[in-house]
């Protein structure tokens, strides 16, 4: 059950301490290495990147301090130049993204003490305010590199000039790509199975405002397995990528207030609000899950069996079938097609999909339809679907015309590349940048000794 992305649990390359020092003055702090407009690199700030590095299981034995030192030193320009040029970066949008950053870490180690300790803070508030301020920072950052390659364009004169300037024995070479679609049939949950599920959770209410936990009341029948063990506990604010269904009972329910049985993709639910924060809601939830009959799964099976069997007989295509009978709401307008979450594109490069989708469709003919497979939804429930693969494109090197897309993608990076190394050249010639003496021997990529 995922009603939070915990993606931005990683430890980033860009943890860094940052100091900002006011109206430009310097200012001698201990273990300072260098200083960038208004910003000052420490050595301990590499120290702890070594430590993360670690952590995330990043071989560092080839990774100098030279080379950390460098990248430290272009998020401090990015960063001070962000504030030369007037971009804002709101508190309230700190505090929303440290909060969640910070309830995914303490999900993964276990407590906020760990987190804490992790990064050698004394207290609760010290943690946040270092943290606070890494956050401003990589903020500062993103929103100054995207600010330098915005409106970066490319032509397709220069698209064609990228790719003949590539030397032969350099020329990209592109992976398999197959293009899938599938068509999904659910198992239909009866009414009497659904009234079950609001029957069972009005009864827990029912229970609970009468002098019942609801923390053990979670504990004991919640069907959510991210949430149960810990009382149904979630924090989250409008942001939190929660499903919409859930946000919109969340923000509407009072302190103490207990909700009626609602339903989203994932089942049936109860929230009990326990406190509200500003714009941060701490809310437990039970969530139940209305029972699939082995007869509604054998009914579903036979459907698409028919549906499958009518696409083999040429009586209609797999497009059409999935237009007027597939259940994924998501791919069915589509003819089925799915979109690869990396590229969003109808396109799959084999060594990079979901191992799963690989192992069911990796020794597919185009064309070939599969048997029906038997898969989990979110929410623990079955479904049955079949798969086919519409189009596939063996390994092989770049071609101009029928790779024109993803020259054009090589080109326009390449372009933006140079924009950010100009503007780097630049800015590092216009800001005040001092270097400690125990790092002047590295060899930078970037002018940072002003050589």
């Amino acid at each position: 059950m995922k009603f939070i992305n915990k993606s931005i649990l990683a430890l980033t390359l860009l943890l860094s301490t940052s100091v900002i020092l006011g109206q430009g003055k310097k200012v001698k702090i201990d273990g300072v290495v260098a200083v960038i407009g208004d910003y000052v690199v420490l050595d301990s700030d590499i120290d702890l990147e070594f430590i993360q590095l670690k952590a995330q299981g990043v071989d560092v034995k080839n990774i100098s301090r030279c080379e950390l030192f460098g990248k430290q030193l272009e998020d401090k320009l990015y960063a001070h130049h962000a504030i030369q040029d007037s971009i804002v970066i709101t508190d309230e949008e700190v505090y929303g993204y440290m909060n969640q950053q910070i309830d995914a870490m303490v999900e993964q180690v276990g407590s906020l003490d760990k987190v804490i300790k992790f990064y050698r803070k004394k207290n609760e508030d010290e943690f946040k305010n270092y943290f606070f301020d890494i956050i401003k920072q990589n903020k500062l950052t993103t929103q100054m590199q995207n600010k330098i390659v915005d409106e970066v364009q490319i032509t397709p004169e220069e698209v064609r000039n990228f790719f003949k300037e590539i030397p032969k024995d350099e020329m990209p070479v592109f992976g398999a790509e197959v293009e899938v679609a599938q068509i999904v049939v659910k198992p239909v949950v009866s009414q009497e199975e659904k009234q079950a599920a609001i029957d069972k959770l009005k009864n827990i209410k029912k229970e609970v405002l009468e002098g019942s936990s609801f923390f053990s009341k979670a504990v004991l029948f919640s069907e959510d397995p991210g949430s149960s063990s810990n009382g149904g506990f979630y924090k989250m604010n409008r942001k939190t990528a929660f499903v919409k269904e859930f946000k919109d009972v969340a923000f509407s329910l009072a302190e103490g207030e207990i909700s009626e049985p609602f339903e989203t993709e994932f089942g049936y639910h109860i929230i009990l609000v326990e406190k509200i924060k500003g714009q941060e809601v701490e809310l437990r939830h039970i969530l139940v899950n209305p029972k699939v009959t082995s007869l509604a799964m054998a009914q579903a099976k036979t459907k698409i069996e028919e549906i499958r069997a009518k696409i083999i007989s040429g009586e209609i295509t797999f497009a059409d079938a999935a237009k007027s009978s597939s259940d994924q709401k998501e791919t069915r307008n589509n003819g089925g097609v799915l979109l690869n979450p990396r590229t969003m594109e109808p396109r799959f490069d084999l060594t990079k999909m979901d191992p799963a989708l690989y192992s069911q469709i990796s020794n597919f003919k185009v064309g070939q339809v599969s048997n029906p497979i038997l898969e989990d939804e979110r929410g623990g429930n079955k479904f049955y679907k079949i798969i086919t693969v519409n189009n596939k494109t063996e390994e092989h090197t770049a071609d101009f015309a029928n790779d024109y897309l993803k020259v054009k993608d090589l080109a326009l990076t390449d372009k933006k590349i140079k924009a950010i190394a100009k503007w780097t050249e630049e800015k590092i010639n216009e800001t005040y940048i001092s270097i400690n003496a125990d790092y002047k021997d590295c060899n930078f990529t970037n002018n940072w000794l002003k050589k």
